[in-house]
């Protein structure tokens, strides 16, 4: 990526309140990794480089017809694995890590996608996964559900996983500033397509919401900036861990 597209990519993902506050959490989280790591709905691999550091291998598998209709499936990096969504193309007890980041929501059955992931994890093996409370629709018509902490831990608990932590990540000055700046980038400006550019965007089909309108950009791209940043701020000094714009949990395998 050249030095122009990585300076606006790394201001878009600071605008980006869901993946700031989501990648901070995996951040924290990312040293619980270890051993063999599967990434179940690695997309385009976003996050493997902040588990290498612990991991000794790291396996990538996708949901063959869903991820064939986003745009992550035409980048250079994607899944080691396909497979038809029901069950994982593995051994029980074959992974010592099992990572799902923003997947569970994609899914009709959860339960059984979560018992999929104990299934092929080790005993005192590790599982570190994301799902959100409040976001907007996307990946349509592959979106179902939005979880509370207690929703999730009770698909880890009926999949015999033990919950060591959940982990809420952005308050509720960051979920009402993303739903504000997804409407100014979305609906406003029309982002979509630059956001592809950059490298984002890839749990959308590719023809969603071309159309970039550029006379909206002198109001829209300040008032993005400023609303991140007071977000930013804000949930800093004052969280409020029942609003949240989504939840981490980490759970082993007894």
């Amino acid at each position: 990526m050249n030095p122009v597209r990585t300076v606006l990519r790394r201001a878009a993902d600071f605008v980006d309140l869901y993946l700031f506050w989501l990648t901070s959490a995996l951040t924290r989280a990312a040293p619980r990794a270890h051993g063999r790591l599967l990434d179940v709905g690695c997309g385009d691999r976003r996050f493997e480089p902040l588990f290498q550091p612990f991991i000794e291998s790291y396996t990538g598998v996708e949901h063959e017809a869903v991820f064939n209709t986003t745009d992550a499936s035409k980048r250079s990096k994607g899944p080691d694995v396909l497979y038809d969504g029901t069950r994982l193309p593995f051994e029980a007890a074959t992974f010592d890590t099992v990572i799902s980041t923003e997947v569970l929501e994609h899914t009709s059955d959860p339960a059984a996608l979560v018992a999929e992931m104990a299934r092929v994890l080790r005993p005192n093996g590790t599982v570190i996964l994301t799902a959100p409370f409040a976001f907007r629709l996307h990946e349509e018509p592959y979106d179902y559900f939005r979880y509370t902490p207690h929703g999730l831990a009770s698909l880890f608990e009926r999949a015999g996983l033990r919950i060591v932590e959940t982990m809420p990540f952005g308050g509720v000055f960051s979920v009402v500033g993303h739903k504000l700046n997804s409407h100014l980038a979305f609906r406003v400006a029309r982002l979509q397509g630059l956001g592809r550019l950059l490298g984002k965007m890839g749990h959308e089909g590719s023809g969603h919401g071309d159309g970039l309108r550029l006379w909206t950009l002198p109001g829209v791209l300040p008032a993005m900036i400023g609303i991140s940043a007071a977000a930013h701020l804000l949930d800093r000094v004052s969280l409020d861990p029942t609003e949240s714009l989504g939840y981490l949990v980490v759970a082993e395998r007894g």
